[in-house]
Parts: C-alpha cells; sequence; structure tokens
C-alpha cells in the first residue's frame, strides 16, 4: 500500500495531483490566517508590538496567498 501512495496521482483519490496540490496550499493559507491571529494576540498581550506587526505581515501574505489559491481554484472548476 505505501508504493502505491508514493506513487499515486489520481487513482484512488480521484483527484489528480496538481489539483489537490492546489487545494491543499489554498487550505494551509487559510488555516494559518488563523493561526496567527492567536500569535498576534499572544504577542499584543506581552506587549511586543513588533512581534505583533511581523505575525501581522505574515498575516497578509498567507491571506493573499489563499486568494490566489482560490481563484485559481474557481478559474480550473469552470473550465
Amino acid at each position: 500500500m505505501e508504493a502505491t501512495t508514493a506513487t499515486e496521482t489520481g487513482q484512488l483519490t480521484g483527484t489528480k495531483d496538481k489539483d489537490y496540490n492546489v487545494i491543499w496550499f489554498t487550505e494551509q493559507c487559510l488555516s494559518n490566517v488563523l493561526r496567527l491571529e492567536q500569535y498576534i494576540e499572544d504577542a499584543e498581550r506581552d506587549g511586543d508590538s513588533e512581534l505583533a506587526e511581523f505575525f501581522r505581515r505574515a498575516q497578509g501574505a498567507s491571506r493573499k496567498g489563499a486568494e490566489e489559491g482560490k481563484a485559481l481554484l474557481k478559474q480550473r472548476l469552470a473550465s
């Protein structure tokens, strides 16, 4: 089974690797946005505005990645 998993290209899941990869990437970006919100709150609670701003920038980058992933998925699902 492990050999099958390593070479799985959509036969088992019904989703080609490249499509799955975009779905996974988008989900991870969205998850990261949520996780970073907690990190921002932790930094703010400790009075570390530099760290909070760092996490806000990272959150913005993750949000941008999620939006780009969603747009790409929308385009590909429509065709």
